[in-house]
């Protein structure tokens, strides 16, 4: 195996869907980065060894589109086999998507042209990429829907993402979320929290949030918490080394309540401890926690 790179990380996606931010922020922490290489050169790149003191235990992060020159996504899949099975490299690939209407306003904002369609709208050379793409997609052990984040979300969850372990690693994310203000784009296991008595309701409760001791009291001491968190755990200690030993190396644990300030980010808070405590090293986000608490949104309390 070459030295050049213990790890290697290939970027690819649909064209303006933030390519070019990974890997500024990949070069950012040091990572050598090497984008649109025809993919003849490939193995010659990772046969070559550095100059002597180069950095030469650098990861390695390759950037791949449509616009590399001999692009064939069936082709790639089964050099990225090769690579893994035949010379034993810590290798992933980091697919990155978004939603074809946001597409088409970024390239509307900055008067690019799709480099699928010089001459015909974008949408059209968006819907080809995609098509093309396709098997990179299924293929990719890492995805990250970048139509609702800006540039610098996507370099902050870069920099968490690859900031740790080495790519065989699970990287684990547990957030919390408010149903009333969407599903998270990129969440791969969602567990609804709903069921629990609601703080909102008690006026003392409603100013604070799933961080204060006295709301995370009030919701662990409804009667149906203590099992159905327990076996959420125990079911997650048990699906993660899975997840990773099926390639998936990037999971998104998402807990969700009415508003997601209370129940959502208690349980969230809980249940990312239990996992440090597994021996995972997961890290914790509340999107909706700054959101104000709105009675329009909560609704009124069932009846008990």
């Amino acid at each position: 195996m070459s030295k050049r790179a213990k790890q290697i990380l290939l970027v690819t996606g649909m064209s303006g869907a933030g390519k070019s931010t990974v890997l500024r922020t990949l070069e950012d922490l040091g990572w050598e980065v090497v984008d649109n290489l025809p993919l003849l050169l490939l193995n010659r790149l990772l046969d070559t060894d550095p100059p002597e003191g180069d950095g030469d235990d650098r990861p390695l992060a390759i950037g791949i589109g449509t616009r590399t020159r001999a692009f064939d996504a069936d082709s790639i899949v089964r050099r990225i086999k090769k690579l893994r099975d035949d010379r034993g490299y810590d290798l992933g690939t980091l697919y990155l998507d978004c939603a074809g209407a946001e597409l088409e306003r970024r390239y509307s904002e900055t008067r690019r042209r799709h480099p699928l369609a010089q001459d015909r709208p974008a949408g059209d050379g968006i819907a080809r990429e995609r098509e093309l793409l396709e098997p990179l997609r299924r293929w990719a052990n890492r995805l990250i829907d970048t139509t609702n984040l800006s540039g610098n979300e996507l370099a902050q969850k870069i920099r968490a993402t690859f900031s740790g372990p080495g790519l065989g690693e699970p990287t684990l994310s547990v957030m919390s979320f408010g149903f009333a203000r969407g599903l998270p784009a990129n969440a791969d296991l969602v567990f609804d929290m709903r069921f629990l008595r609601n703080p909102h309701w008690v006026d003392s409760l409603r100013p604070g949030t799933g961080k204060d001791k006295d709301v995370a009291d009030y919701v662990a001491g409804d009667p149906a918490y203590a099992d159905a968190v327990r076996r959420i755990e125990e079911l997650l200690v048990t699906l993660i080394p899975r997840y990773r030993a099926e390639g998936k190396s990037y999971v998104t644990i998402a807990f969700g309540c009415t508003g997601g300030r209370h129940r959502s980010v208690h349980v969230a808070g809980r249940v990312a401890a239990r996992l440090r405590d597994a021996g995972f090293s997961p890290t914790v986000a509340h999107r909706d926690l700054q959101t104000a608490p709105q009675d329009s949104l909560e609704g009124p309390p069932a009846a008990r």
